[in-house]
């Protein structure tokens, strides 16, 4: 046998070995006996009507599929509202530090029927996209942990490894249900859970982000967010009930007159040591001008802060929001005056601002003493998780593994979802989806026509693998 014939063996024997040590990527389940790919998993997910209130149906079926590929399943609350369950590589009673892969059942209602180009409800697969609510936010997340698991139960399920593996999937994350979904799971089975780090629904990779290179994929890996403060405003002036006679002085006028003080003043742009950390990274990425400026943001403060304002999702990192969603006079006769009137204010909190101040600076900025305002919801200050930990590295290195041509940022966002909750009990949480977009897909999300581009699912289901892996060997 000639000496390159040996080699040539030699390699396809390790080909052959490697593939055979690590299960393809066209991982297959079954769902009642009948074989599904994850693009067809998904499909199957999307035509489950699961908007928030409404998630057992969809989740019994996710929950039998997880039972049946021999994942150990736990549930934790069984209503409407309140569905939630875990799928485990170990069972939870092993007590294994757990890696926590968090995802909701529920989705956001469709809207306008008629604008949707396929039914929402459909899972519709065409030759380029996968059709449905919920397809990016948040099943398609669900369906990628539940094939990550499966392969990780296939490698290592019959081994000792020293972490512990877990799908959660909860309910209304969308809306309030009145103390469902995780605040439920966490109230009554975090011991149970013994959770280490938690990996939540985030930003994808997009471009369009630096101006050099707007090509150029990045994808944020989110250690904190801007906390929710929901106020009420409520206003009452005793006048004549009559509408034919128009007083000084009434309810309605006040409270419109009030919010336009609030709503018109621009928020200030606040520079914090997560944001500037942002603009940093950004900086060592970006060329030029545009590379120095960003890298020295408090130096260029005046220069930077007119591009942020043009930029609102960016600039929603640099500075509180007000956001005016409902304003009731509890009347619906036009010829009555109402002697009372409340309004509701969606307000975004940057991570290091107190509660107490900001409701003091609204007052202020209402210029009415006798708007009385209550806070309907209000969260802690809770640190940003450590972008330095194993967790977020390995996260980082699983992400570059499959996307190479794409960079990674550790960054904060505007929203607030569940695994907020997590951070604040201590634990650290790190928030992407490990899905490369064209930007245009972002404008689907809560929107008509939400759908994902094929061929995406496979790549974040092994982004999952490769984090999980390289956890299990550190």
């Amino acid at each position: 046998m000639s000496k390159e014939l040996r080699y040539l063996l030699f390699f396809l024997c390790i080909t052959f070995q490697t593939q055979s040590q690590n299960p393809s990527s066209k991982t297959i389940i079954q769902d009642h006996g009948k074989s599904l790919n994850i693009e067809q998993a998904l499909s199957k997910y999307l035509q489950f009507e699961s908007i928030s209130g409404d998630e057992i149906e969809a989740g019994e079926w996710f929950k039998s599929i997880c039972i049946e590929n021999g994942l150990h399943v736990e549930q934790m609350g069984d209503t409407n509202g309140n569905y939630n369950f875990t799928a485990s590589v170990y069972p939870l009673s092993s007590n294994l530090p757990n890696i926590i892969l968090l995802n909701h059942i529920d989705v956001v209602p469709t809207g306008d029927l008629t604008k949707w180009e396929h039914p929402p409800f459909s899972g519709d697969i065409t030759d380029t996209e996968i059709w449905g609510r919920g397809a990016f936010d948040n099943k398609g997340n669900g369906i990628m942990h539940l094939f990550s698991l499966i392969e990780i139960l296939n490698k290592y399920g019959k081994d000792k490894m020293p972490y512990n593996v877990s799908l959660l999937a909860v309910s209304c994350e969308e809306k309030e249900c009145n103390g469902g979904g995780a605040e439920y799971v966490l109230e009554h089975y975090l011991d149970t859970l013994n959770p280490i780090v938690v990996l939540g629904e985030g930003p994808p990779g997009f471009n369009g982000i630096l101006k050099s290179d707007p090509d150029q994929i990045l994808f944020g890996i989110s250690v904190t967010n801007k906390r929710p403060l929901w106020l009420e405003l409520s206003l009452k002036v005793k006048t004549s009930a009559h509408g034919s006679i128009t007083p000084i002085n009434y309810a309605n006028k006040g409270m419109i007159k009030a919010l336009d003080n609030l709503i018109e003043k621009k928020q200030k742009t606040v520079y914090n040591e997560t944001n500037i950390n942002i603009l940093k990274q950004l900086g060592r990425l970006e060329k030029g001008m545009g590379s120095l400026v960003l890298k020295h943001p408090r130096l260029f403060k005046v220069l930077l802060a007119p591009v942020l304002r043009n930029k609102p999702e960016l600039f929603s990192l640099f500075s509180n929001s007000i956001t005016l969603t409902s304003v009731d006079s509890h009347n619906n006769v036009i010829n009555v005056i109402p002697d009372e009137v409340t309004a509701l204010l969606d307000c975004r909190l940057l991570p290091h601002q107190t509660n107490d101040e900001f409701v003091a600076s609204v007052k202020k900025q209402l210029k009415n003493k006798r708007i009385k305002i209550k806070v309907i919801k209000e969260s802690p200050i809770v640190p940003p998780s450590d972008d330095q930990s194993k967790f977020f590295v390995n996260i980082n290195n699983a992400i570059k593994k499959n996307y190479p041509e794409a960079n990674t940022l550790s960054a904060s966002v505007p929203n607030y979802n569940d695994a907020s909750l997590f951070r604040e009990k201590g634990i650290s949480s790190y928030c992407f989806t490990p899905i490369a977009l064209e930007r245009h897909y972002l404008e689907y999300i809560h929107n008509v026509n939400e759908r994902i581009p094929r061929g995406t699912l496979t790549k974040g289901k092994q982004t999952f693998v490769d984090f999980i892996e390289s956890c299990f060997v550190q």
